[in-house]
């Protein structure tokens, strides 16, 4: 496929219902139909946003990828209706051995399910018990999207950076982060998505939801998309619903990794001498 130096992203901020997957399949549809910004190559949906941030919810939210299934069917029919690529954020996929897994489902322009990422490392500390409910995925995946080569990771895999060196010694272009974020833990956010695209010389998204999750907690709302320099191009700071849209240029970031050659000076492994 020919390498494209551009494409328009839109990713989608929003406050899911808890533990209400029809109301939350509702509320995407209708704010895609009537807000989706024209021209979009890519649309990115946060995590869990199917079901919100309820781990004890999980379990009866999960479903199998098959295409009559209820998020097949939605995000299908809206990638080949507008022509555009789908990074589906994730929901709970329940595969056949009954295992639940943090999954995002990647469509292409034309309604096909590409391929399906499972969250690597899952978070289960300071209340949350994510690994209680969910089998952590085996592998990490980048898509290619109209040439850009896209590495997908879901929230946690955030403190990871291993996992974003990887996609980086593969030739990702760009990174995409789709979480569901504690408003507790703004420093960390802020931090960690940025310093996954400067030391990664990669475009960065980061997606997170918004508003409350139940009476004592809330999604922390400030989504980026965050440039190979580690500057913000597009955001959305409070905490209303709706699209943040970026048209990348990839070839300035080309230009910058030919001059600034980072990746030349990675040691193979870094021996540590303890006195």
């Amino acid at each position: 496929m020919e390498t494209k130096s551009g494409l328009k992203l839109s990713a989608l901020q929003l406050n899911s219902v808890t533990g209400n997957k029809q109301a939350n399949l509702e509320k995407v549809n209708k704010l895609v139909s009537q807000n989706l910004p024209a021209d979009t190559d890519v649309l990115i949906l946060p995590e869990v946003w199917t079901v919100g941030w309820a781990c004890e919810e999980f379990s009866k939210s999960g479903e199998t990828l098959a295409e009559n299934s209820p998020v097949f069917s939605l995000l299908s029919s809206l990638a080949k209706k507008y022509n555009m690529w789908i990074l589906g954020g994730s929901f709970i996929r329940k595969a056949e051995n009954g295992l639940l897994y943090n999954s995002c489902p990647v469509f292409d322009r034309g309604g096909n399910l590409v391929e399906v990422y499972d969250k690597n490392h899952l978070y289960s500390y300071c209340g949350c018990r994510e690994g209680s409910f969910i089998t952590p995925g085996e592998k990490a995946l980048m898509i290619d999207i109209d040439g850009i080569k896209t590495g997908i990771t879901i929230c946690y895999d955030i403190r990871f950076p291993e996992i974003f060196r990887e996609y980086r010694k593969y030739g990702a272009q760009l990174l995409v982060n789709m979480a569901a974020w504690g408003i507790e833990k703004p420093i960390p956010w802020e931090v960690l998505t940025k310093a996954r695209a400067v030391e990664n010389q990669a475009y960065m998204v980061a997606l997170t939801q918004c508003g409350p999750i139940d009476v004592k907690n809330c999604n922390i709302g400030h989504s980026r998309i965050i440039d190979f320099l580690g500057n913000t191009i597009a955001e959305i700071k409070d905490q209303k619903e709706g699209f943040m849209t970026a048209q990348i240029d990839f070839s300035k970031m080309e230009t910058y990794r030919n001059e600034c050659t980072v990746l030349k000076d990675l040691k193979s492994n870094y021996e540590v001498i303890i006195k």
